[in-house]
């Protein structure tokens, strides 16, 4: 049964209205904000038909709008996840200096990235799928990046447990853009994610220096090493934060809790996954794992990774899917 339902969460300290948009599609519920284009809760049964929550969420608006509380909990982010090295990219021979909010390094767009904003949104129903559209536009020179960007994220379900985000910009002068969404993943509903089994379709990822910023050269190979999850693994106290290269688009990475018997599929056409076992989140370390998916570290300055540049005649895309299922597997 399809169901699409929006109601009023509050006013932000700015006076802006929050709404609230929940959708519905067989056995699949989702709650998605308008503060920050934010997937607040994802409902999904486990093997004994018992419904959870299994997307970390926030008890309230006020703490979804405080930064001390909240690490980005299931924000969309932007206008460029993850760092750019200085706070500052060359483009076409200019040099764009960036709101520099991680010490001199700028991060996830920035101390007013998308995550603080209040999108516009309508929800819809077609093909038997339900689905939010948000938007918002970011100024020429917003938080130091050129050109108007004009950006559509929507959140859509489908039979059989399917959760499909999509991204879309334009711009009116070159630029650089990568988005993704920042949920922290808990398929038992409740407690830590060491319980999960994850496997990766990958064994490369980035090597960074102190500051979280990629090395120059080529990846690292983590085969053998306590961080090779290409067979699935129990996650345990393992930490990780890292971002995992992708190659092959058939599927990015499987999350499953052996308990519940909940698993989590994602897909995605993007050259990266960050992979973060929240040990940071300091009011609920490790109360779930991001799977972000979106370009690499420091695209904007790094020649040798795919391409974050957009230009006016383009459209930026990035399409990510999750399906959630439930398997008799217990251990």
């Amino acid at each position: 049964m399809l169901r699409t339902e929006r109601t009023s969460v509050g006013l932000t300290p700015a006076g802006r209205e929050i709404e609230s948009f929940l959708l519905s599609c067989e056995d699949l519920t989702i709650e998605v904000w308008t503060y920050g284009a934010t997937l607040v809760e994802v409902r999904t049964p486990g093997r004994d038909g018992h419904v959870a929550n299994v997307c970390a969420r926030l008890p309230d608006l006020a703490s979804y709008v405080d930064r001390t509380r909240n690490p980005y909990v299931g924000a969309t982010m932007g206008r460029f996840c993850r760092c750019v090295a200085g706070g500052e990219f060359e483009l076409d021979g200019e040099i764009h200096t960036l709101d520099r909010n991680d010490g001199r390094h700028h991060l996830h767009g920035g101390t007013a990235g998308f995550d603080t904003r209040t999108w516009t949104a309508e929800a819809f129903q077609d093909a038997g799928a339900a689905e939010v559209r948000l938007s918002l536009t970011s100024e020429d020179g917003d938080q130091g990046y050129p050109g108007e960007l004009t950006v559509r994220t929507s959140y859509r379900v489908e039979p059989g447990g399917v959760l499909v985000i999509d991204h879309e910009a334009t711009t009116t002068k070159p630029t650089v853009v990568g988005l993704t969404n920042h949920a922290f993943w808990n398929l038992s509903g409740n407690g830590t994610v060491d319980g999960h089994r994850l496997r990766l379709n990958t064994a490369e990822a980035v090597r960074f220096d102190s500051d979280l910023v990629p090395l120059p050269g080529p990846p690292a190979d983590l085969s053998g090493t306590p961080l090779d999850f290409r067979s699935e693994r129990l996650l345990g106290d393992t930490r990780i934060d890292n971002c995992f290269l992708l190659h092959d688009d058939s599927w990015a990475a499987e999350l499953r809790h052996p308990g519940s018997g909940r698993t989590m599929r994602v897909t995605t056409d993007q050259p990266g996954v960050g992979v973060y076992t929240g040990d940071w989140f300091s009011e609920r370390p490790r109360c779930g794992i991001c799977l972000e998916t979106g370009p690499l570290p420091d695209a904007p300055n790094r020649p040798d990774y795919p391409s974050a540049r957009l230009d006016p005649e383009q459209v930026y895309r990035h399409r990510t899917t999750h399906v959630f299922a439930t398997t008799d597997q217990t251990g």
